[in-house]
């Protein structure tokens, strides 16, 4: 298993809608296990595939709550609630920098695990945020382009002057 490079913003990798898994073998479990690793090392609770570069649509999720890590292969969001909830959110692709975003409280995602066998997880709390969050992020919507403009822009300069990106 791996460490790999993280790509960090404004790489307009970060904005390409990834493509589905099709093959559910040796490669792909490598990609899950580096991506593990890489987000532990981060340090983060949530890594698709698009944030090493690779562009397919794989999450990893290794959330504090004691459950372990989980593996998630071409989720998609099937409902949400219509309630919501505000969490502060961030990316390890713009480490150091978080705000508060507004989504769904629950959700209910279909996926595939890693031997390719069709899974539905209903999710609340931060397990949902993360879903919302890393799917997004695998339909090419980095994290904060659901903050109003000017708190985008402010969120931004922070990051220039961290001395952490050029420009967008």
């Amino acid at each position: 298993m791996t460490v790999r490079q993280v790509v960090l913003f404004p790489d307009q990798r970060l904005r390409i809608v990834a493509e589905p898994v099709v093959a559910f073998d040796e490669t792909l479990r490598t990609l899950v296990a580096d991506l593990l690793d890489t987000v532990r090392a981060a340090p983060g609770i949530g890594i698709t595939a698009p944030h090493i570069g690779v562009l397919r649509r794989v999450v990893v999720l290794d959330l504090p709550d004691g459950s372990g890590p989980r593996t998630y292969i071409n989720p998609e969001i099937v409902s949400r609630s219509d309630e919501t909830v505000r969490q502060e959110e961030g990316s390890i692709s713009m480490p150091g920098i978080t705000e508060v975003v507004e989504r769904a409280a629950r959700v209910r995602v279909l996926y595939r695990d890693a031997d390719g066998h069709e899974r539905m997880e209903d999710a609340e709390g931060l397990r949902a945020i993360c879903h919302q969050h890393e799917i997004d992020q695998l339909d090419g919507i980095f994290w904060m382009q659901r903050l109003p403009a000017l708190r985008r822009s402010r969120l931004k300069a922070r990051f220039k002057k961290a001395g952490r990106i050029g420009t967008e």
